[in-house]
């Protein structure tokens, strides 16, 4: 740093300008600048725009599609939504509405079998009762059989 101030001091205008010379070279230099800025621009900048401008639009075009397509499915799955809650009410009436006949079903065979079960055991027991009052009838005639054959024999 020494060296640059003792540099700047002990230089020398010799000629017009000095250390800053403006003269034809730098519009020249300014000229070359603009040149080499539209030249780059055309071979290089301009492609990658494009490149880029179309990317972008094909990213807003995929995401404008991939948004309708969320969309459509969020209403098809709210509509799925709403008619599996109807069936589901639906069946769970036919649920009730078969267990209430089912069990008007199992009622009216629980009597009717009932019914036959009462038949029979009447059945059964009228028979008893009729070979009951059979056997004692018969029982009374061997008894009175059996106290006449004592009688004789105690008579004689």
């Amino acid at each position: 740093m020494v060296n640059f101030s003792i540099l700047i001091s002990n230089s020398e205008v010799v000629g017009p300008g000095g250390l800053f010379d403006i003269d034809f070279t730098l519009p020249l230099v300014a000229i070359q600048f603009l040149l080499l800025m539209v030249v780059l621009n055309g071979i290089f900048y301009t492609p990658l725009t494009t490149v880029i401008t179309e990317r972008n639009e094909y990213i807003l075009k995929n995401l404008a599609k991939a948004s309708e397509l969320l969309e459509e499915a969020n209403q098809l799955t709210t509509q799925l939504e709403q008619e599996l809650n109807t069936v589901r009410k639906e069946t769970q009436l036919e649920i009730v509405n078969s267990q209430k006949i089912h069990k008007e079903i199992l009622e009216t065979e629980l009597t009717i079998s009932q019914k036959q079960v009462d038949n029979l055991l009447n059945t059964i027991i009228e028979d008893l009762t009729n070979k009951q009052t059979i056997a004692l009838n018969s029982l009374d005639t061997v008894v009175q059989s059996l106290c006449s054959e004592i009688e004789t024999i105690l008579s004689i």
